[in-house]
Protein backbone atom coordinates (compact mmCIF):
# COMPACT_ATOMS: atom_id res chain seq x y z
CA UNK A 1 0.00 0.00 0.00
CA UNK A 2 1.43 2.98 -0.83
CA UNK A 3 1.63 6.22 0.24
CA UNK A 4 -0.61 9.18 -0.83
CA UNK A 5 0.45 12.66 -2.30
CA UNK A 6 1.76 15.06 0.36
CA UNK A 7 0.21 18.69 0.60
CA UNK A 8 2.06 21.55 -0.24
CA UNK A 9 4.17 23.56 2.12
CA UNK A 10 4.97 27.35 1.58
CA UNK A 11 7.95 27.26 -0.38
CA UNK A 12 9.17 30.86 2.01
CA UNK A 13 8.10 28.62 5.43
CA UNK A 14 10.62 29.39 8.02
CA UNK A 15 10.67 25.97 9.58
CA UNK A 16 14.28 26.40 11.51
CA UNK A 17 12.38 26.18 14.92
CA UNK A 18 11.23 22.23 13.97
CA UNK A 19 13.26 21.16 11.14
CA UNK A 20 17.02 19.82 11.21
CA UNK A 21 17.96 19.68 7.44
CA UNK A 22 20.82 17.40 7.46
CA UNK A 23 21.89 14.66 10.14
CA UNK A 24 25.34 16.21 9.73
CA UNK A 25 24.50 19.38 11.48
CA UNK A 26 23.58 17.56 14.86
CA UNK A 27 26.41 17.38 17.10
CA UNK A 28 27.49 14.07 19.10
CA UNK A 29 26.65 13.26 20.83
CA UNK A 30 22.89 14.77 20.58
CA UNK A 31 22.53 17.95 22.81
CA UNK A 32 18.72 18.16 24.34
CA UNK A 33 19.12 22.11 25.32
CA UNK A 34 20.84 23.11 22.27
CA UNK A 35 17.78 20.86 19.61
CA UNK A 36 14.79 22.05 22.45
CA UNK A 37 16.05 24.67 24.29
CA UNK A 38 15.79 22.26 27.51
CA UNK A 39 16.40 19.23 28.89
CA UNK A 40 13.63 16.69 29.33
CA UNK A 41 13.12 13.01 28.95
CA UNK A 42 13.54 12.16 25.09
CA UNK A 43 11.66 9.91 22.83
CA UNK A 44 12.75 9.30 19.31
CA UNK A 45 10.57 7.99 16.17
CA UNK A 46 12.93 6.55 13.43
CA UNK A 47 10.51 6.54 10.28
CA UNK A 48 7.95 9.62 10.63
CA UNK A 49 6.61 9.59 7.44
CA UNK A 50 3.87 12.34 7.68
CA UNK A 51 4.70 13.34 11.07
CA UNK A 52 1.05 12.11 12.50
CA UNK A 53 2.47 10.23 15.82
CA UNK A 54 5.18 12.81 16.49
CA UNK A 55 2.72 15.64 16.41
CA UNK A 56 -0.20 14.52 18.57
CA UNK A 57 2.53 12.46 21.06
CA UNK A 58 4.28 16.22 21.00
CA UNK A 59 1.21 17.57 21.76
CA UNK A 60 -0.47 15.34 24.41
CA UNK A 61 3.32 14.88 25.95
CA UNK A 62 4.59 18.40 26.33
CA UNK A 63 7.19 17.65 29.40
CA UNK A 64 8.92 15.27 27.03
CA UNK A 65 11.25 16.07 23.90
CA UNK A 66 10.43 14.23 20.74
CA UNK A 67 12.33 13.57 18.11
CA UNK A 68 11.90 12.20 14.86
CA UNK A 69 14.19 11.24 11.48
CA UNK A 70 13.23 10.22 8.28
CA UNK A 71 15.29 9.10 5.52
CA UNK A 72 12.86 11.02 2.53
CA UNK A 73 13.45 15.27 2.62
CA UNK A 74 10.28 15.52 1.69
CA UNK A 75 8.32 13.59 3.98
CA UNK A 76 10.55 14.81 6.79
CA UNK A 77 10.20 18.47 5.75
CA UNK A 78 6.28 17.91 5.66
CA UNK A 79 6.22 16.12 9.35
CA UNK A 80 7.86 19.26 10.51
CA UNK A 81 5.72 22.05 8.75
CA UNK A 82 2.94 19.91 10.79
CA UNK A 83 4.84 20.92 13.66
CA UNK A 84 5.12 23.81 12.90
CA UNK A 85 1.39 24.52 11.68
CA UNK A 86 0.39 23.25 15.43
CA UNK A 87 3.28 25.05 17.76
CA UNK A 88 4.57 22.06 19.18
CA UNK A 89 8.46 23.53 20.70
CA UNK A 90 9.29 20.01 22.18
CA UNK A 91 9.41 18.45 18.74
CA UNK A 92 11.93 18.48 16.01
CA UNK A 93 12.22 16.65 12.80
CA UNK A 94 15.66 15.21 11.02
CA UNK A 95 15.96 14.54 7.74
CA UNK A 96 18.37 11.43 7.21
CA UNK A 97 19.54 7.89 8.09
CA UNK A 98 17.73 6.20 11.14
CA UNK A 99 20.06 3.93 12.01
CA UNK A 100 22.61 6.53 11.81
CA UNK A 101 21.55 8.61 14.08
CA UNK A 102 21.56 5.53 16.89
CA UNK A 103 25.00 4.74 15.82
CA UNK A 104 26.73 8.10 15.86
CA UNK A 105 24.99 10.41 17.43
CA UNK A 106 22.83 8.91 20.66
CA UNK A 107 24.70 7.92 23.66
CA UNK A 108 24.25 5.10 26.12
CA UNK A 109 20.95 5.25 28.34
CA UNK A 110 19.20 8.75 26.99
CA UNK A 111 15.85 7.77 25.52
CA UNK A 112 12.75 7.34 27.18
CA UNK A 113 11.22 5.70 24.43
CA UNK A 114 12.43 4.16 20.98
CA UNK A 115 9.07 4.15 18.38
CA UNK A 116 9.11 2.06 15.13
CA UNK A 117 6.15 2.22 13.40
CA UNK A 118 5.70 0.05 10.15
CA UNK A 119 9.06 0.56 8.59
CA UNK A 120 9.65 -0.68 4.68
CA UNK A 121 9.40 -4.42 4.78
CA UNK A 122 11.53 -4.68 2.12
CA UNK A 123 10.15 -8.33 0.29
CA UNK A 124 13.09 -9.64 -1.75
CA UNK A 125 15.20 -11.88 0.37
CA UNK A 126 18.19 -10.22 -1.22
CA UNK A 127 16.86 -7.11 -0.32
CA UNK A 128 16.40 -7.67 3.60
CA UNK A 129 19.41 -6.46 4.95
CA UNK A 130 18.11 -3.26 4.12
CA UNK A 131 15.44 -3.71 7.47
CA UNK A 132 15.73 -1.18 9.52
CA UNK A 133 14.49 -3.88 12.40
CA UNK A 134 18.33 -5.57 12.26
CA UNK A 135 20.53 -6.79 14.80
CA UNK A 136 22.75 -3.66 15.28
CA UNK A 137 19.95 -1.51 15.67
CA UNK A 138 18.42 -3.53 18.06
CA UNK A 139 21.52 -3.40 20.16
CA UNK A 140 21.47 0.00 19.90
CA UNK A 141 17.74 0.28 21.13
CA UNK A 142 19.19 -1.37 24.32
CA UNK A 143 21.86 0.39 24.45
CA UNK A 144 20.34 3.88 24.26
CA UNK A 145 17.29 3.19 26.67
CA UNK A 146 17.10 4.04 30.08
CA UNK A 147 16.32 1.14 32.48
CA UNK A 148 12.67 0.86 32.87
CA UNK A 149 11.75 2.28 29.36
CA UNK A 150 10.05 0.94 26.18
CA UNK A 151 10.51 -0.10 22.67
CA UNK A 152 7.40 -0.01 20.75
CA UNK A 153 7.46 -2.02 17.38
CA UNK A 154 4.57 -2.11 14.86
CA UNK A 155 4.23 -3.51 11.10
CA UNK A 156 1.16 -5.00 9.32
CA UNK A 157 4.09 -7.19 7.95
CA UNK A 158 3.77 -11.10 9.62
CA UNK A 159 6.69 -12.43 8.77
CA UNK A 160 8.98 -9.26 9.59
CA UNK A 161 6.75 -8.88 13.04
CA UNK A 162 8.03 -12.82 13.97
CA UNK A 163 11.29 -12.53 12.58
CA UNK A 164 11.99 -9.44 14.35
CA UNK A 165 10.50 -10.64 18.04
CA UNK A 166 12.78 -13.47 17.71
CA UNK A 167 16.10 -11.11 16.97
CA UNK A 168 15.42 -9.15 19.98
CA UNK A 169 14.87 -12.79 21.82
CA UNK A 170 18.36 -13.25 20.66
CA UNK A 171 20.22 -10.20 20.86
CA UNK A 172 18.76 -8.53 23.73
CA UNK A 173 17.43 -8.75 27.32
CA UNK A 174 14.81 -6.65 26.67
CA UNK A 175 11.39 -7.91 28.54
CA UNK A 176 8.58 -8.48 26.31
CA UNK A 177 6.76 -8.86 23.69
CA UNK A 178 4.27 -7.22 25.68
CA UNK A 179 0.65 -6.67 23.85
CA UNK A 180 -0.74 -3.41 22.94
CA UNK A 181 -4.16 -3.11 24.16
CA UNK A 182 -6.07 -1.02 21.90
CA UNK A 183 -9.23 0.02 23.57
CA UNK A 184 -6.69 1.39 25.99
CA UNK A 185 -5.17 3.91 23.12
CA UNK A 186 -8.09 5.90 22.15
CA UNK A 187 -9.30 7.29 18.54
CA UNK A 188 -6.87 10.36 19.93
CA UNK A 189 -3.86 8.18 21.14
CA UNK A 190 -0.59 9.67 20.07
CA UNK A 191 0.58 6.12 19.21
CA UNK A 192 -1.27 6.66 15.74
CA UNK A 193 0.35 6.92 12.34
CA UNK A 194 -1.16 7.86 8.95
CA UNK A 195 -0.42 4.11 8.24
CA UNK A 196 -2.15 2.40 10.92
CA UNK A 197 -5.47 5.07 10.23
CA UNK A 198 -5.45 3.23 6.68
CA UNK A 199 -4.83 -0.30 7.80
CA UNK A 200 -7.84 0.21 10.63
CA UNK A 201 -10.16 1.52 7.84
CA UNK A 202 -9.36 -1.46 5.68
CA UNK A 203 -9.48 -3.88 8.36
CA UNK A 204 -6.00 -4.95 7.66
CA UNK A 205 -4.40 -6.42 10.70
CA UNK A 206 -1.43 -5.07 12.23
CA UNK A 207 0.92 -6.91 14.39
CA UNK A 208 2.18 -4.52 17.75
CA UNK A 209 4.42 -5.17 20.19
CA UNK A 210 6.30 -3.38 23.37
CA UNK A 211 9.11 -3.95 25.13
CA UNK A 212 10.84 -3.04 28.10
CA UNK A 213 14.69 -2.44 28.72
CA UNK A 214 15.53 -3.80 31.95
Amino acid sequence: MGRRALGKIKPDLDLSSHFVESIDDLSTPINGEALFGREAPLEVEIGSGKGMFLTDAAGQTPDHNFLGIEVSKKYSRYAAAQLKKHDLPNARMIHGDGLRLFREFIPDDSLTAVHVYFPDPWWKRSHRKRRVMNEAFVRDIQRVLIPGCKLHFWTDVKEYFDVTLKLLAAVTTLEGPHDVVLEELGDQSPWRTHYDRRMKLNDHPVYRAEYVCP
